[in-house]
């Protein structure tokens, strides 16, 4: 198979869908990879690099998008990209179509087969494309909410995890999921006081036994996230509905309760945001203020580490695209019901059922699209 990858034009953006080591898989298995001048210069991989491992420099991502049958990304490909989509080939990326009508209406009018990591399933309803993101981005969140809280940037001044005879600041995590643990990980060895809410209770039980004193827990009600939210300097918005718009827990009338200059990072906002006055931002204006409180709402925080990010990443999409390459996409999903899970679009049907619920559009199952005739 022709397998192609692009570099990523979102904005701050230094991402790229396939390594030197993951081009060099691909070739030992026969498959033909074409890779975009500069797509890897963000992690530090030159063309040399890709040209060692077997792939085909092309000088624009036009020629690939013409050309590949897979293309293998990070983001959800822009207006620009979209038109060159096309019916039978494969995108192989993270979509986050809940919340963007006009990127399914696009994605649907080309007639290409979509695959999204974000609904890529493991055992026991795992994401597993999308944990490691979520692991970047749960530590990033209280290293970003830091820097916002510095005076400089808007904050209220607070050093999360204070100095001796001065209390540390509170962070308020919202989501005990793979973001939530990995933020209190981080907060609590910063030394921060915080409090872990989610609906959960076994969820709530382990984070308990792990962080023990570190970090106290609340059942993720109404009342308890108001409370939570009031008494915070940093409140890190973790929630994940998969394929599905984050539901908005953090009202516009919570911020009236909260301490000037506090900070809100929404880590949920490349599925619509979970607080009410979300957003999204870009690595290049990453804030803004509303009621006296600053929202940090960059939609592709991994970017900012993108060498970390796109190694982390490979290792999980890497087994799956060489399956695709390998078998086919319609075969490697018959074969996988998890990498099935991750269709999203096929041919101008929506098959992800929390896509379509979500934006109002007929729902055609996986099963049936897998069950027709090629």
């Amino acid at each position: 198979m022709r397998i192609g990858t692009v570099r990523e034009i979102k904005n701050h953006e230094y991402r790229v869908g396939l390594t030197p080591e993951s081009v060099r898989e691909l070739a030992t298995h026969g498959h033909e990879v074409w890779v975009e001048t500069g797509a890897g210069l963000g992690i530090g991989a030159t063309d040399k690099d890709f040209e060692s491992a077997g792939a085909t420099i092309k000088l624009n991502a036009a020629v690939i998008f013409a050309d590949c049958e897979l293309i293998v990304k990070v983001k959800e490909p822009q207006p620009a990209e979209r038109t060159q989509l096309r019916k039978g080939q494969v995108l192989f990326t993270y979509l986050h179509l809940a919340p963007d009508p006009a990127l399914t209406a696009d994605l649907i009018k080309t007639g290409v087969t979509a695959i999204a990591y974000e609904t890529v399933t493991g055992p026991y309803h795992s994401l597993p494309l999308l944990k490691p993101m979520s692991q970047v981005a749960g530590r990033m969140a209280v290293q970003a909410g830091a820097t916002a809280l510095e005076k400089e940037h808007g904050g209220r001044g607070v050093l999360l995890g204070g100095v001796p005879g001065v209390m540390p600041g509170r962070v308020v995590i919202i989501g005990g999921g793979v973001v939530g643990f990995n933020a209190a990980l981080v907060a609590t060895g910063m030394g921060a006081d915080v409090i872990i809410l989610d609906r959960d209770p076994d969820v709530l039980e382990r984070l308990g036994i792990h962080f023990e004193s570190r970090a106290k827990t609340r059942f993720a009600n109404h009342a308890n996230i108001a409370k939570s939210v009031a008494g915070a300097d940093l409140v890190i918005g973790a929630v994940l509905v998969p394929g599905a718009a984050a539901p908005r827990l953090v009202t516009r009338d919570m911020l009236s309760t909260m301490k000037p200059g506090a900070v809100l990072v929404d880590v949920a906002i490349d599925q619509g945001g979970c607080f009410e006055t979300s957003r999204p931002t870009t690595h290049a204006e990453p804030t803004f203020v509303v009621d006296g409180i600053v929202h940090y709402c960059v939609a592709n925080m991994p970017g900012a580490v993108a060498r970390t990010s796109t190694y982390a990443l490979n290792n999980v999409t890497l087994p799956h695209t060489l399956d695709i390459a390998n078998q086919g996409w319609k075969a490697a999903l018959k074969a996988n019901p998890h990498l099935a899970a991750g269709l999203n679009i096929h041919a101008g049907k929506v098959t992800c059922e929390a896509v379509a619920e979500e934006l109002g559009l007929e729902y055609t199952p996986v099963a049936k699209v897998l069950g027709a005739k090629d």
